[in-house]
C-alpha cells in the first residue's frame, strides 16, 4: 500500500472528525459500557430443529420461540414456578435429551478459566417440581443422563450419581483428592490449554459413564499469596494473606498421569481402558462413538507431533488405533476437538496435512480419508455435520485472512455454497437438523448485526441491528479503522490496521502507538467491530496501528508455524519492521513510537523495548512472559518442546537476557493471583532490569488473575497506560 493512498484516505477521513464534538474516555469503555454493542445471546435449539427456548425478562422466564416465524409459543417455565426464594433467575440452563427436564445453577464460584462451583438444580418442566442436587452444595458438572432419570456430578475431585426419582446418591469413585488425584475434570493445565473443562461423559444408552482420572502426584506445586483487599472469600485476616498452592507443570516438569475408565451403572463395575503403555503422554479428548459400547480416546505424544485416535471397547478395556497422524511441526487443538462420529464407520476431523486447516472424511474401515473442503485458505470454525443431507457447516478465510465466511459443503466436497452474505466477520450458530442458523455479521464500521437465516442462506428476519448504537457514535469522534499491508525487508506481506488522532492534520507528525498480541495462531487484524481503548489514545492525539507478524492464524500452516522452537524470535524482527513502515509515513515521528501488550503480546512488547529499542520509545507490558521456562509444559513445549532440548529457543529470544539494551520507558504490570502467567515472570525481568541499572515502573494489582478486572481495575489500570503513553510520548 502506497503512502500517497493513505494519507489522502486520511486527509478524506478527518474532515469527518472534526464534525464530532466527543471524544471516547476510559470512562465510556469501562465504567459506562457506551459502546458495547447488543447481540444475541442464549438461544438454544430445541431437538427438532423448528424451535428455540431463550431467557426472558431478565432470566425469569423460559420461552419457546418458532425458528420460522419467531413467534412465541409457549412458555415452559417462570421462575415463581420454582417455588424458592433462594433463585431470582436462571443464567445457564440445559435440557435432558427428552426434553423433559432442565438443569441449572446458581451461586457460581470460579476456579480456574473454565471450571467452577455451584449449587445445581433439576427442574422437571412436566411435573413442575424443582429438586435441588445436593444439600452440600459445591458440585462441578452436574450433567443429566440421556433419559434424564439420573445426574452424574464431580465434587472434592470424586464422582457420583444421583437417581432423581428415589433421591440416592452413589458415588463411584473415592480416591479423589486435592493436589493428589481428580476424577473427571482436567487439571489446571490441561483445562487451560485443552481448552475444557468436564472429563466424564454418559454413554448413548445412560448404561455407562466414561472419565479421565488425573494423577497430579509428581507435579510440582506453585504457590501464590492471596490478600484481604475487597474479595471477601478471600479468608485472610488483617496480618496474614492466604497461602494457595496448586499443581502447575512448567516446561520440561513432570504431568498429571492420566487413565480412561469406564463406570458400568448395571454391574457397578469400574474397567481401565488401555492407552498403551507410555504414561509421558496427553489425552485430551474422549467420546463415545456411534458405534456401540465404543469409546473414542485421543492420544498424542509429549511432544504433540503425533495424534493417534483409539477406539476401547466400553466394557472390557480392549483398543485399538483406528486413526494416526504426524506433523513435522505440532498438531494443534482443532482435529481433536470438532471430531464427529458421522456413523458406525465414519468421523469428520481437521487436518493441516495439505498446508491448510481443512475438514475430512474418515473410514475406519478402509483407512480411506477424503478431503471434504480444500483451497488456500483456513477453515477456522467447523459448525456440525447434517447427517439427513450430508453436509458439512463451517466458516473459512476464503475472501481474505481478516475475513470470516460461512458455508455449507456436502462432505464429499460438493455442493458448496456460501451462507453468509455480507463480506466481514461472520459466525453462526445453527439449529438442530440445520435448518435455520443465527448469522453474527460485524465489520469494522458496522456493530453486531445478527440475523435468522434458513439452510440457503436467504435472511429471514433481523435479531439485533444496534440502531440506537449507530446513532450514538455519530456524536462521538471514532475513528475509522483502515486496513493495510506492506512487506518487509525480507520480503514477507504483513496485515495491518491503523487509525489516525482525532482532529487529524496534514503535514503534521504524531506519536504512533503499536497495539498487538504477536502469539501462535492468534490475530488481532481483523475486518470486525470493536470499540477499544485505541479509540482513547486517538483522541489524546496519537497514531495507532496493529500488526499481525509471522506466527499468527489465518495465513496456512508455513505462516502460522514459522515461529516453531523460537517463540518470540520472528515476531520481534516483524514488529520492528512494522515500526519502520509506520516511521516511514508522512504524518508519523519515528523518533516517538511505542508498543503495548498483554500476555504474549507482553513478552513481545519486552523483546521489542530491549532487542529493538532503537525503534520503541516506550512500552507497557501486562501480565507478560519473561522466559518460556517459567510457563506451562503444554502450551509452551508445543512450540519449543523442552527446555533441555531447545535451551537456545527459550534463552536467545527472553527478554530478560536483553535487559541491558533497554533505552526507553518500560511500565509491567502484573496481577498478584495471576494463577496462568505467574508474577514471578515479571519478578524475574524486573530484577534483571535492576542489575543491569535500567530504571523501569512497575504496577501490580493485588488478588488479580490473569484477566486483572473487578471493580474498579480496569478503569485504573487503562487511565494508568494511557497517561503513561501520554507522558512518554507527547512532546
Amino acid at each position: 500500500m502506497k503512502k500517497f493512498f493513505l494519507l489522502a484516505l486520511f486527509c478524506g477521513l478527518a474532515a469527518q472528525a472534526f464534525t464530532q464534538n466527543k471524544l471516547v474516555t476510559v470512562a465510556d469503555l469501562y465504567k459506562d459500557g457506551t459502546f458495547r454493542a447488543q447481540s444475541v445471546y442464549g438461544v438454544n435449539s430445541m431437538d427438532d430443529g423448528l424451535h428455540y427456548t431463550t431467557l426472558e425478562n431478565r432470566g425469569t422466564a423460559l420461552v419457546k420461540y418458532s425458528y420460522k416465524t419467531g413467534e412465541a409459543v409457549d412458555t415452559l417455565m417462570k421462575i415463581e414456578d420454582l417455588k424458592n426464594g433462594d433463585i431470582q433467575y436462571i443464567s445457564n440452563y440445559k435440557f435432558s435429551d427428552n426434553e423433559s427436564k432442565i438443569i441449572f445453577y446458581i451461586n457460581r464460584t470460579r476456579i480456574y478459566r473454565h471450571s467452577f462451583y455451584a449449587d445445581f438444580y433439576v427442574y422437571d418442566l412436566k411435573q413442575k417440581q424443582l429438586q435441588k442436587l445436593t444439600q452440600d452444595g459445591r458440585e462441578r458438572l452436574a450433567t443429566l443422563s440421556p433419559d434424564g432419570s439420573k445426574v452424574a456430578f464431580l465434587r472434592d475431585n470424586n464422582l457420583f450419581i444421583k437417581n432423581l426419582n428415589s433421591g440416592e446418591i452413589l458415588q463411584f469413585t473415592k480416591d479423589g483428592e486435592r493436589n493428589k488425584i481428580i476424577n473427571g475434570a482436567p487439571d489446571w493445565v490441561y483445562e487451560e490449554e485443552f481448552g475444557y473443562n468436564q472429563a466424564f461423559h454418559w454413554s448413548p444408552d445412560g448404561s455407562k459413564i466414561a472419565y479421565c482420572k488425573f494423577d497430579e502426584s509428581r507435579v510440582k506445586k506453585f504457590t501464590l499469596l492471596k490478600y484481604k483487599g475487597l474479595k471477601p472469600e478471600i479468608k485472610a485476616n488483617k496480618l496474614y494473606p492466604e497461602v494457595y498452592d496448586y499443581k502447575y507443570p512448567k516446561a520440561g516438569e513432570d504431568n498429571s498421569i492420566v487413565t480412561v475408565h469406564t463406570y458400568d451403572l448395571n454391574t457397578e463395575k469400574t474397567t481401565e481402558m488401555e492407552t498403551g503403555k507410555e504414561t509421558d503422554i496427553y489425552l485430551p479428548r474422549i467420546y463415545w462413538t456411534k458405534k456401540a459400547n465404543t469409546l473414542a480416546i485421543v492420544r498424542l505424544n509429549r511432544l504433540q507431533n503425533h495424534m493417534d485416535i483409539i477406539y476401547a471397547n466400553g466394557t472390557n478395556g480392549n483398543s485399538e488405533i483406528v486413526y494416526s497422524e504426524d506433523n513435522k511441526y505440532y498438531i494443534d487443538q482443532p482435529p481433536y476437538e470438532d471430531l464427529t462420529f458421522i456413523d458406525l464407520e465414519h468421523f469428520l476431523i481437521m487436518s493441516e496435512r495439505d498446508g491448510y486447516n481443512h475438514i475430512y472424511k474418515y473410514n475406519t474401515t478402509n483407512k480411506e480419508l477424503t478431503q471434504v473442503t480444500q483451497g488456500n485458505f483456513d477453515v477456522t470454525n467447523y459448525y456440525g455435520y447434517d447427517e439427513e443431507n450430508d453436509m458439512v457447516f463451517y466458516s473459512s478465510t476464503e475472501e481474505g485472512a481478516i475475513y470470516r465466511t460461512v458455508y455449507k459443503v456436502r462432505d464429499d466436497g460438493k455442493k458448496k455454497k456460501q451462507l453468509s452474505n455480507q463480506k466481514g466477520y461472520n459466525s453462526a450458530s445453527f439449529s438442530k437438523g440445520y435448518q435455520y442458523f443465527i448469522n453474527y455479521f460485524s465489520n469494522a464500521t458496522t456493530p453486531n448485526y445478527v440475523t435468522m437465516n434458513n439452510s440457503k442462506g436467504k435472511v429471514i428476519r433481523v435479531l439485533e441491528d444496534n440502531a440506537k448504537l449507530k446513532e450514538k457514535i455519530n456524536d462521538y469522534a471514532l475513528q475509522t479503522k483502515e486496513f493495510f499491508d506492506f512487506t518487509t525487508s525480507e520480503g514477507v506481506k504483513l496485515n495491518g490496521w491503523i487509525i489516525k488522532p482525532a482532529n487529524f492534520e496534514a503535514g503534521k507528525e504524531y506519536p504512533v502507538v503499536m497495539t498487538q498480541y504477536s502469539g501462535p495462531n492468534s490475530q488481532q487484524v481483523l475486518d470486525r467491530w470493536s470499540v477499544g481503548w485505541e479509540q482513547v489514545l486517538a483522541g489524546e492525539g496519537f497514531v495507532v496501528a496493529c500488526v499481525d507478524p509471522r506466527g499468527t492464524g489465518g495465513r496456512g500452516e508455513e505462516f502460522r508455524k514459522m515461529t516453531y522452537k523460537e517463540l518470540g524470535k520472528y515476531e520481534t524482527i516483524d514488529q520492528i519492521e512494522a515500526a519502520k513502515y509506520l516511521g516511514s509515513l508522512d504524518f508519523t515521528d519515528e523518533d516517538r513510537i511505542g508498543i503495548y501488550g498483554w500476555s504474549y503480546g507482553g513478552f513481545m512488547a519486552l523483546n521489542c523495548m530491549t532487542q529493538g529499542a532503537d525503534f520503541f520509545n516506550t512500552g507497557i507490558a501486562v501480565a507478560p512472559v519473561t522466559n518460556w521456562r517459567y510457563y506451562d509444559n503444554i502450551y509452551t513445549e508445543r512450540f519449543m518442546r523442552k527446555p533441555q532440548d531447545n535451551p537456545s529457543g527459550y534463552d536467545d529470544n527472553s527478554p530478560i537476557n536483553h535487559v541491558e539494551k533497554l533505552k526507553g520507558a518500560v511500565l509491567i504490570v502484573h496481577g498478584l493471583a495471576d494463577d496462568n502467567v505467574h508474577p514471578q515472570n515479571t519478578f524475574e525481568m524486573t530484577e534483571a532490569l535492576v542489575q543491569a541499572n535500567k530504571q523501569f515502573d512497575m504496577a501490580i494489582y493485588t488478588n488479580r488473575n490473569h484477566s486483572i478486572y473487578g471493580g474498579n481495575t480496569r478503569y485504573h489500570l487503562f487511565t494508568k497506560m494511557v497517561n503513561y503513553f501520554v507522558d512518554h510520548l507527547k512532546k
